[in-house]
């Protein structure tokens, strides 16, 4: 189908940093659609006008509703990055063209001289400000899309408070446009120094003396977790992130959760992560939130009650953990039934009790046995001794296709 639909990046400098053939397409556009500052850059003319509409699905539909006319979005730098083309290429993608511009992101690397590349990238507009925590490296460079002139305010208290309050802030105003302005102090010196709503934050993350970066790879120090003590060991977790084999865009269960740090852990593995803790206990409920905000991964979903009853309606996992009341009669097959073709259980257990399910489950759905035993160095008597933890047995198997 030839494309009726064209989405065109415009920047702060309006109509003038257009390419001719994107100026053309929004001078004989039929429908122009986009926000109030992007429609106010396009003088009056013969074309239908649609500002955005809350919820984004109304203008969905009115976009629909012309399809086949000369509809041009307008949205903001390149619109297939964190832009309204993403949203709309998954209702009109067969049917749709897009003309990008410079966005922010290239704009403000091009500014300081950073390849976009070697950048995390971040966006907290309309995002937990607790999702920056997960990209705090000592040295590490972040560009970051703020929700107003407020945010830098807000990343500077955030950093301060973390211990990495010796990070530099670079604010950059209406890139691309005539208003275009730069601001850089400390967050620790940033104070309530607000902008303009229109900006880019960029970020070099140094830490203090008293602060510490967390690695991503899986096995945090258990006091990088609130915990009443119900909490899979360093070790043990190190080993069962390894089972549970965390891959792009997968979901994870985490049944039984205690203070979330399996599910956390998943989601700090990698990009385009989900996961579900579930666990029946409120206060531990409300511990799994603050670690997850605590340690950059806001977005965990949290279920408060005991399974399988609290199954319905979840999404898909690919992977299962169980951490907690395998011993249940109907857990481990609603488990099973939920599970994704091709997804992986992995139980641990400490109890005779757990041991006999784990053991009935193998001899009928084969996976692997794995006995965990570890040690740690303790003082005693005024030297160091071995102190065994728990053994723990582990099952992991791959549910067939």
């Amino acid at each position: 189908m030839k494309p009726w639909l064209t989405v065109i990046g415009i920047g702060d400098d309006g109509l003038a940093g257009l390419s001719p053939a994107s100026r053309t397409l929004v001078e004989t556009a039929e429908v122009l659609v986009g926000g109030a500052r992007h429609l106010e850059m396009v003088p009056d003319g013969a074309a239908e006008r649609l500002p955005w509409r809350q919820p984004f699905s109304d203008s969905i539909a009115a976009i629909a509703e012309r399809r086949g006319r000369r509809v041009v979005v307008l949205a903001s730098g390149d619109p297939m990055w964190y832009g309204a083309g993403a949203l709309l290429a998954r209702h009109f993608s067969s049917e749709m063209a897009v003309l990008p511009h410079p966005g922010a992101l290239s704009l403000a690397a091009a500014r300081l001289g950073w390849p976009i590349a070697e950048c995390a990238i971040v966006s907290l507009h309309g995002r937990p400000l607790d999702t920056l925590r997960l990209h705090l490296s000592d040295g590490r460079r972040v560009l970051i899309l703020s929700e107003n002139g407020e945010t830098p305010c807000a990343v500077a208290r955030l950093l301060t408070g973390a211990g990495w309050g010796p990070s530099r802030l670079t604010v950059l105003e209406h890139l691309g446009g005539r208003a275009e302005a730069q601001y850089e102090a400390a967050a620790q010196d940033w104070g309530d120094r607000t902008t303009a709503d229109l900006i880019t934050i960029a970020l070099e993350c140094r830490a203090s003396a008293e602060a510490r970066g967390l690695p991503r790879l899986g096995g945090l120090p258990d006091d990088a977790f609130e915990h009443d003590g119900q909490i899979t060991k360093r070790e043990i977790r190190a080993v069962t992130l390894a089972a549970l084999a965390p891959s792009w865009g997968q979901c994870l269960w985490d049944v039984g959760a205690g203070c979330g740090s399996i599910a956390i852990e998943w989601l700090r593995a990698g990009d385009r992560l989900s996961a579900v803790a579930i666990e029946r206990d409120p206060n531990r409920a409300a511990m799994i939130a603050r670690n997850a905000a605590a340690l950059g991964v806001p977005g965990l979903q949290i279920v408060t009650g005991t399974a399988p009853e609290t199954l319905t309606g979840l999404p898909t996992p690919d992977a299962i953990f169980v951490g907690g009341g395998i011993t249940g009669p109907d857990l481990l097959p609603a488990l099973w039934d939920a599970l994704h073709p091709r997804g992986r259980l992995v139980a641990n257990v400490i109890s005779l009790a757990g041991e006999r399910v784990v053991l009935d489950w193998h001899d009928r759905h084969g996976g692997a046995l794995t006995r965990l035993a570890i040690s740690r160095a303790e003082p005693l008597a005024g030297h160091h001794a071995w102190r065994p933890l728990i053994a723990v047995t582990q099952w992991a198997v791959d549910k067939p296709a």
